[in-house]
């Protein structure tokens, strides 16, 4: 299997952290991943959703192997989810080793780039095909610009990927997730997860803070209307009721 999977590998070079750990990698140098994961705050966000820390794993950039002692054929998906896991222990092993756990993660994003596109659409695939990752999706924020569209999903049957239906209109892109019970959304360039159950969008880390905004901004609003009131009745009383 090793053998198999040493063409889908990263070719980003690790730094040995000890007995047991995976090697320490190398953040992507493009600024995908912060454009589309990390500022939207959607590790965050969809760690919320899901709850059980403990035994819910929503994280990016984790090396995932067979064991911890793998050095050929890692990789780093951009973003992973894992359900039923020990979350701490992929924390402490620097890495998800798919044999400690007794299963692949359920889950796997990337995202597109000029050099990354090619070994998504190809090897790396075929490396999450061979690990039994149950789904596979691909996020094009150009629009389709890297990989053939905006918004791809491969799902695990009998072994092999087959395509997950997408559906579009006007400048959106949208196919559900049977995994994350989530419709993955291309919108104007922007990635987004919309909740069927709570027909809504997992919210942003900016719709969050506006939305504290808006309700301090009512909350102060309703109290400077309870002190004009307040004031009001006091006058009124004040006119019924003259001091003599």
């Amino acid at each position: 299997m090793t053998s198999k999977l040493n063409k889908h590998a990263t070719d980003r070079k690790g730094i040995e952290q000890g007995p047991g750990m995976f090697p320490a990698f190398p953040p992507r140098d493009d600024m995908q991943n912060p454009l589309y994961l990390y500022a939207p705050g959607y590790l965050t966000t969809l760690s919320r959703h899901f709850g059980s820390p403990e035994t819910t794993l929503v994280w990016s950039e984790v090396p995932l192997g067979h064991t911890t002692s793998q050095r050929r054929g890692i990789l780093i998906p951009d973003l992973v989810v894992a359900f039923g896991v020990n979350a701490q222990q992929v924390i402490d092993q620097g890495g998800y080793a798919i044999d400690g756990h007794g299963k692949p993660p359920d889950f796997v994003l990337e995202i597109a780039s000029h050099h990354t596109y090619r070994n998504d659409i190809g090897p790396k695939r075929e490396g999450y095909q061979a690990f039994g990752v149950p789904e596979y999706w691909r996020y094009d924020g150009s629009g389709g610009r890297w990989y053939p569209q905006a918004l791809a999903g491969d799902r695990l049957v009998d072994g092999a990927y087959q395509p997950i239906p997408m559906e579009s209109e006007g400048t959106s892109t949208w196919g559900y997730s049977e995994i994350l019970g989530l419709t993955l959304c291309w919108e104007n360039h922007s990635l987004r997860f919309w909740n069927p159950a709570g027909q809504r969008y997992l919210s942003t880390h900016a719709e969050e803070a506006d939305a504290l905004l808006d309700e301090r901004q009512a909350r102060l609003s309703a109290e400077a209307r309870v002190r004009q009131l307040e004031e009001e009745v006091a006058r009124l009383r004040q006119r019924d009721n003259p001091l003599p």
